[in-house]
């Protein structure tokens, strides 16, 4: 059975997924994926893939994450983000996000190295929460 803890750090992961695509979102990041790789990693819990159009796009994106990371109090282990690289990684523990530029997301098809995790929809986090809370609360 789940400890109250590992209930708390689910819900914080799934706060930082929400604030983190939705920034994203809003500032136009290209294809965004969200995997659930909780099953196969030792790692995260999750994995956010999205493409930016050009370095500065990258750029901006990474500001966003900042952003969302220091709002939400969050610690991150990592990142990495070499100038003109393509590719900026932020690793915040059970929230991993990779932003690339198209060339390089096609080059490296991160979705398929994790093939076998489910996709999560990331618009559907609050609600599904919702649900179950309501469900919970008309059980007892």
């Amino acid at each position: 059975m789940p400890t109250k803890r590992r209930n708390e750090q689910d819900l914080a992961a799934r706060r930082l997924l929400k604030a983190v695509c939705t920034a994203l979102d809003d500032k136009k990041a290209e294809d965004l994926t969200v995997l659930d790789v909780s099953e196969q990693s030792s790692v995260t819990n999750y994995l956010v893939v999205a493409t930016g159009t050009s370095e500065p796009h990258l750029r901006a994106l990474r500001g966003e994450i900042d952003r969302v990371i220091k709002e939400t109090n969050t610690s991150v282990l990592g990142v990495e983000a070499g100038v003109g690289s393509g590719w900026t990684v932020v690793d915040a523990f059970d929230v991993m996000v990779h932003v690339l530029t198209t060339e390089h997301r096609e080059r490296y098809r991160l979705e398929t190295l994790w093939g076998d995790a489910p996709r999560v929809n990331w618009k559907r986090l609050s609600a599904a929460r919702a649900a179950r809370r309501a469900t919970s609360a008309a059980k007892d």
